[in-house]
């Protein structure tokens, strides 16, 4: 949740992020009035407390006429300490439910309003050009015995698929590739658990507005995640973090699922959109006065891997009312999809402040010795999805596919991945 410091000595601040999010922000009030009571009861708590420390000195101290009358005022005081903790603990608990509602504080110079108000920062590469009617992605696949919508249909349902052939190993040159450069970038790769307990969901942001999109296993209680990110944001809770001498840098590399509530009707064909995936995600703890210069280089490391595959592609400044509820701050990068003639998401990466941390308590040592929220971001790297780009950006006439030359020592040095007969 937010810093209750802030709220508190700066509420317009709080509104005003409410107000780029296009959310209440009345709830800011609400929020103030509820940790004014929980203070309040918080502090009649500790001085009852005090008093009975006081009383329990009196009692020890006391002749043997005296004591009776003692422990029966005690044993007042004891009752009316229990009844102003079991206040304090409820006044505490709405606090956390209300300002649970507030979303993380949007980081000054986020543009303002919905989906369609981003900000394009910049465009690279060139938009590709064809002498011939391109294919999409999907027709691409199936010819190169890549990709079968039919059959993943026929045993899971829609938006499943299989990856076959050369495929499956253009999945996994991708991750290879991505997990190579986030190495060279100091991360510690990690194989993440797919389901995860409801506290790590939440804290993590995935149980607001968009928890209709999240799978749930009611049995045993766990949720299936759409991201590593929720299991790496998990894997240090309740820690305490040495960052002093940088980041703390992590790649999950992980099997995701969406529901993908709300889009129906929306991109239905082929592999853009689908139930599962697989995604190479990086994830960061660090001091949070370095936060917006470590989502910098975050961003530049995406870039790398999507100009060494040769996408042209676009970083845009994510609108505050498209934020998620734990980002601060969102840059997405959108490659250029031919058959679509329009810019797609391929990446996206994430300034969470200190907003999950606080909810996971995540903590660093600050100079003064003291503890404080680490700051946590968040950016994919690799994931299937990549490959809609890849086919329909280097397809050639004859429903080949030019392999991208950084890609092809994870490919086994194969240059041109060739349509097969009887898939």
């Amino acid at each position: 949740m937010i810093d209750p410091v802030l709220l508190r000595n700066d509420p317009d601040v709080v509104k005003r992020s409410q107000r780029a999010r296009g959310n209440d922000e009345s709830v800011v009030d609400e929020a103030l009035a509820a940790d004014a009571a929980r203070r309040s009861a918080l502090g009649e708590f500790e001085q009852l407390r005090a008093s009975q420390k006081s009383m329990g000195d009196r009692v020890k101290a006391a002749s043997k006429e005296e004591k009776p009358a003692l422990i029966a005022e005690a044993q007042e005081f004891a009752a009316a300490v229990k009844a102003a903790d079991a206040r304090a603990k409820e006044a505490g608990a709405e606090f956390d439910r209300i300002a649970s509602r507030i979303e993380n504080i949007v980081i000054e110079g986020v543009p303002e309003g919905g989906e369609e108000n981003f900000v394009t920062l910049r465009t690279v590469g060139d938009v590709p050009a064809f002498d011939f009617e391109p294919r999409d992605h999907l027709e691409l696949g199936e010819m190169l015995g890549a990709i079968d919508m039919e059959r993943g249909a026929k045993v899971s349902g829609a938006r499943f698929y299989f990856l076959r052939g050369v495929g499956a190993r253009l999945e996994i040159a991708l991750m290879n590739m991505a997990l190579d450069l986030a190495m060279r970038g100091g991360f510690t790769p990690l194989i993440t658990p797919t389901l995860v307990k409801p506290e790590i969901m939440a804290g993590t942001g995935f149980l607001g507005e968009h928890a209709d999109e999240v799978y749930h296993l009611q049995d045993q209680d766990l949720y299936l995640t759409g991201t590593s990110e929720v299991a790496l944001a998990g894997y240090h809770s309740d820690e305490i973090l040495n960052v002093e001498k940088g980041p703390i840098r992590y790649a999950g590399w992980s099997t995701c699922y969406r529901s993908e509530a709300g889009s129906h009707g929306k991109d239905t064909r082929g592999i853009l959109r689908v139930h599962q995936f697989n995604k190479l995600e990086m994830f960061v703890y660090t001091d949070p006065a370095n936060a917006e210069a470590e989502h910098d280089r975050l961003v530049g490391w995406q870039e790398e891997m999507l100009q060494a595959l040769g996408l042209s592609y676009r970083v845009i400044d994510v609108a505050a009312g498209d934020l998620g509820s734990s980002a601060a701050r969102k840059f997405d990068i959108e490659a250029w999809v031919p058959t679509q003639g329009t810019y797609r998401e391929l990446t996206s990466t994430s300034n969470c402040t200190t907003f999950q941390s606080r909810r996971l308590q995540t903590r660093f040592r600050t100079e003064s010795g003291k503890t404080a929220p680490v700051a946590t971001l968040n950016g994919t790297l690799a994931t299937t999805r990549w490959i809609v780009a890849i086919l329909e950006t280097h397809q050639n006439a004859d429903g080949s596919v030019t392999v991208p030359e950084a890609l092809r020592p994870y490919l086994g040095g194969l240059e041109i991945l060739s349509p097969v007969e009887g898939t």
